[in-house]
């Protein structure tokens, strides 16, 4: 129990220390690849994700969710890209080979879909490589370059505003 005390401040102190040097990319490039952290114990609708994808024009390919879940549950093990609190170690190293290969990736986008105060969660979305973070309403501000404040079940709300401020940043073709 002292350990996991410990490893939760190594990964606190990590966490922080990374947002603190983080520099906001700025540039008005077209989203071509996504990239969703989802927590699978708020929302579980991963076929949502695939129609934003596909209002965004994103080729199926260039999606890629992974699910995180706190709850040690089976159910969720089936998806290509599950991860657990056992896959993160001290000092947000990560155990787990697929989770690493997806933070390592360099979206164009990344949606961090969740609400919960979870520091794996937190620490997916410091560790991506995303050129844009998107988000919806947290606690800490410093994850994420764009954030709509809306609640896990209102992915629809999240859909609209989402398209309308990517169209407003030049990040989607305009094509209405």
């Amino acid at each position: 129990m002292i350990l996991k005390a410990f490893k939760e401040k190594s990964n606190k102190k990590h966490l922080n220390k990374m947002l603190s040097k983080r520099n906001v990319y700025v540039g008005d490039s077209k989203i071509q690849s996504l990239g969703v952290i989802l927590s699978a114990d708020e929302y579980v609708d991963f076929e949502s994700f695939a129609a934003l994808a596909n209002g965004l024009n994103i080729h199926q390919n260039q999606l890629k969710i992974i699910a995180y879940s706190a709850k040690n549950n089976a159910e969720f093990s089936a998806w290509k890209l599950y991860c657990e609190p056992k896959d993160f170690g001290w000092s947000g190293t990560i155990k787990n080979v697929e989770l690493k290969t997806f933070l390592d990736t360099g979206f164009d986008a990344l949606i961090s879909y969740y609400t919960h105060e979870d520091l794996q969660l937190k620490l997916m979305t410091a560790l991506s490589k995303a050129k844009f973070k998107i988000g919806i309403m947290q606690t800490d501000i410093r994850l994420n370059d764009l954030i709509i404040k809306t609640n896990v079940e209102a992915f629809e709300i999240f859909k609209d505003e989402l398209l309308k401020y990517l169209m407003i940043l030049n990040k989607i073709k305009n094509e209405q």
